[in-house]
């Protein structure tokens, strides 16, 4: 009896020395899983849009500051939604959302975001723009919808941003009848000159290719009349066509992709251009124009881009560049020639760029001869300016030689038609044979003929004293 006593009690011990080592090791996971459940939240915390939980809508977004002002980078991150504003450790004041796959701007959809200035959707296939969209954007100064699929908005949509200065608006299918009218008379608002310029119509056929800011509001609900009469068959068609005016040029707005972050760029690459657009804003300060076919640069393309800082005219078969073509780029740091048709630069097409610090000139067909001496010229008085890709082409004798190289023999050698008498030898130093200033005496000495071969003056003017 005592034996089975003892054994109850060790039993009973163990017993209990089990259930708390259970217990401890329960409270042990628990507070595991809660520290787990912790970590996932806030590793998780730009995983839900305002459609609730969905993919990981701003994981891979990224978070800049310039100028002491926070951007927000969601350009090309395939977003169907607008990620939440609690996602970013500080309020952003510019959300980058470019060329990503939105369709439609809820109610709402900014809820959070009021301290934005800018706000960039363009690029994607927005059609439908909710009144109360933009809803507490007080601040935003800039609205970029350019290039998405809209075909009309409403005054309303605008109301809540009372601070908007630059809307863009064009490349977008815009239906050019009476729910259009609110939006079309304001932004005919002489104040309102910066919002919605370049814009379109795109349907009806009377009105296509107008600009917004050029139509007649009272048209557009006519044309409305006209779309609901069952009578409207009858008309002759040859009424609702009017000729487009013809347009030279392409415009930089409409024909470029303009980007603000991290500073105003204009894309024009790849865009078939074989001119040099028009309208290009005087605030950016990067422009690529590769990929292109343009041929001929002409004087003074540039003369309204005075903020260029760099400028790619790469792989556009470019063969001729106008003395003055790019004139006013007095800010210009680098300039990218490669991959042309270039057989030479015509003196002077470098005066302007006085701060210029990169020059591309490689992949061009380079002709040695003694028009090709301005850029080696040139890029010795700028010793600052770094430059690549400068080799002969041709002739043959000198392919793949580079142009300084070629410019130093030929000032050397002195060539046969350069050849000086025996009464010239010694008078000048064969080193600076051939340079501009030697040229250029060479021009004035043969200009001043001898006195018994010039022809006898018509009016001699005498000084009495």
């Amino acid at each position: 009896m005592h034996m089975t006593s003892t054994l109850f009690l060790a039993f009973s011990a163990l017993l209990l020395q089990s259930i708390e080592m259970r217990k401890a090791g329960r409270g042990r996971s628990l507070r595991g899983v809660r520290h787990g459940l912790t970590r996932e939240r806030v590793r998780g915390g730009g995983r839900h849009s305002r459609s609730g939980p969905s993919k990981l809508v701003a994981m891979d977004c990224s978070e800049s500051i310039d100028s002491g002002e926070v951007f927000v980078d969601c350009q090309n991150r395939r977003l169907s939604t607008i990620p939440s504003s609690k996602t970013w450790s500080q309020e952003p004041k510019h959300l980058l959302l470019a060329r990503n796959r939105i369709k439609v701007l809820r109610d709402g959809a900014f809820f959070g975001f009021e301290g934005l200035k800018s706000l960039d959707l363009q690029q994607n296939h927005i059609s439908v723009v909710e009144e109360a969209a933009f809803q507490g954007l007080t601040r935003l100064t800039t609205l970029l919808l350019q290039h998405n699929r809209l075909g009309t908005l409403s005054e309303e949509a605008l109301i809540p941003m009372p601070n908007l200065r630059y809307l863009r608006l064009y490349d977008n299918p815009w239906n050019c009848l009476c729910p259009m009218d609110s939006l079309i008379r304001t932004l005919q608002v002489p104040s309102n000159r910066n919002l919605g310029n370049h814009a379109r119509c795109a349907e009806p056929v009377k009105l296509k290719g107008r600009r917004l800011k050029q139509i007649d509001p009272e048209l557009l609900c006519r044309e409305s009349d006209h779309t609901g009469d069952p009578q409207g068959d009858q008309t002759d068609p040859s009424d609702f066509l009017e000729p487009i005016p013809f347009r030279s040029k392409p415009d930089a707005t409409t024909s470029c992709h303009t980007y603000l972050f991290p500073q105003p760029r204009l894309d024009c690459s790849s865009r078939g251009l074989t001119q040099v657009p028009t309208g290009i804003p005087d605030d950016i300060v990067h422009m690529d124009l590769s990929h292109n076919s343009i041929h001929h640069l002409r004087a003074r393309e540039f003369q309204d881009a005075r903020s260029l800082r760099t400028l790619n005219l790469s792989r556009n078969s470019l063969e001729h560049i106008d003395t003055a073509s790019l004139s006013g780029l007095l800010h210009l740091r680098e300039l990218d020639l490669s991959d042309n048709s270039l057989h030479s630069v015509k003196y002077g097409v470098l005066e302007d760029l006085y701060f210029l610090s990169q020059l591309k000139l490689g992949g061009n067909p380079w002709v040695c001869n003694y028009s090709i001496h301005y850029m080696v010229y040139w890029l010795h008085l700028h010793p600052g300016v770094k430059d690549s890709g400068l080799r002969c082409r041709s002739p043959p004798e000198h392919t793949g030689e580079s142009v300084e190289a070629y410019v130093h023999s030929y000032n050397r050698e002195c060539p046969k038609d350069r050849q000086r008498s025996q009464t010239d030898q010694g008078q000048t130093d064969p080193e600076l044979w051939n340079t501009p200033l030697e040229l250029q005496r060479e021009l004035e000495e043969e200009e001043v003929e001898p006195n018994h071969l010039r022809a006898p003056e018509k009016y001699r003017i005498i000084r009495l004293p």
